[in-house]
């Protein structure tokens, strides 16, 4: 896939999320996935595998906010940027 197909791809699975559907963002999820949340809280660390994701963080996350959640995205970058030039030397 391209990077403008990963975009529309990933659009359209947080259109479903924006409704209160998280199962494409589920499905879409790789075997191998890695989930790393920074800092101090009770969630913090890293999930590793789909299984980890979704019975180590994601269901207890649920039942702890009170069931089906609602996530947006507002903005998709998938353009591949080139590398500053270098400052000329002066």
């Amino acid at each position: 896939m391209s990077a403008a197909d990963d975009k529309v791809f990933l659009q359209g699975v947080f259109a479903e999320t924006a409704k209160g559907n998280g199962r494409p963002f589920v499905e879409a999820l790789a075997d191998d996935v890695r989930w790393t949340i920074i800092g101090r809280t009770a969630w913090s660390g890293t999930y590793e595998g789909r299984r980890a994701v979704m019975e180590e963080l994601l269901q207890p996350l649920g039942r702890q906010l009170g069931g089906r959640n609602v996530v947006s995205a507002e903005r998709f970058v998938a353009e591949v940027l080139a590398p500053p030039s270098p400052s000329p030397a002066g």
